[in-house]
């Protein structure tokens, strides 16, 4: 089929000790999935459903580069995630089946325009624009399942210019993965190239211009990312 308008390349990630990239499809994002970023944000987690965010999928950007600061927002946040890749989908998944959807992890920043979501917020309306802008979706290459297995615990953190700002467990996330995917495919139908951001540590905070940010998991690797000085 002819298009009127230029295709634009498939967003993709880098797969550790592959030639081949991971196309993306879709990016979902999980809302408050550990307790302690709940109680930070002002929820109660004990009184919550999961509950889903998206983002473009071109919003993601390599681990190691180097970003201009994001237009319109004066008070960016880091949110340092395990980001699950999945290579078949379906509705209805079970959570015991859930894992063999799963292709791979690799660890990624929500970049989030805190004023903006908060704005949004207060007035009742959508925060797309708190979190699905550009390049919000820094990411590492992504482990295969194959190599490391399926993490369910292990340390989880972020450094701001070398202090840390975020320090957890994976252990901690009050859904799994495996419920996760099978909560969320009870929404929508997942499919191969889906990527999941399954939410964040407590100690979420700003980034300035000039600020580089380190993040890692027990595991699955090590991300690095800098925003340009103004």
């Amino acid at each position: 089929m002819s298009h009127v308008i230029p295709v634009w390349s498939v967003p993709s990630v880098a797969v550790i000790g592959e030639t081949g990239s991971f196309p993306v499809r879709r990016i979902y994002c999980v809302g408050r999935n550990y307790a302690a970023h709940a109680r930070e944000m002002g929820a109660n987690p004990d009184k919550e459903d999961p509950f889903f965010f998206t983002k473009p999928a071109d919003a993601i950007v390599p681990s190691g580069a180097i970003l201009p600061f994001p237009m319109a927002t004066k008070n960016l946040h880091h949110e340092i995630e395990l980001v699950v890749a999945l290579k078949s989908g379906g509705r209805n998944i079970t959570s015991a089946n859930a894992l063999d959807h799963v292709y791979g992890y690799a660890i990624g920043l929500d970049m989030t325009r805190r004023d903006l979501q908060n704005a949004a917020k207060n007035a009742g309306r959508p925060w797309d624009m708190g979190k699905g802008f550009d390049q919000s979706a820094p990411i590492t290459p992504i482990q295969p399942a194959a190599k490391i297995g399926h993490p369910a615990k292990g340390k989880i953190w972020v450094k701001v210019n070398g202090q840390t700002k975020q320090e957890g467990d994976l252990a901690d996330m009050i859904w799994s993965v495996p419920d996760t995917i099978a909560y969320l495919s009870g929404l929508v139908a997942l499919a191969a190239g889906d990527l999941i951001y399954t939410g964040t540590p407590e100690g979420v905070g700003p980034v300035v211009a000039g600020d580089r940010l380190d993040g890692h998991i027990d595991g699955v690797g090590a991300l690095a990312l800098t925003y340009a000085k103004a």
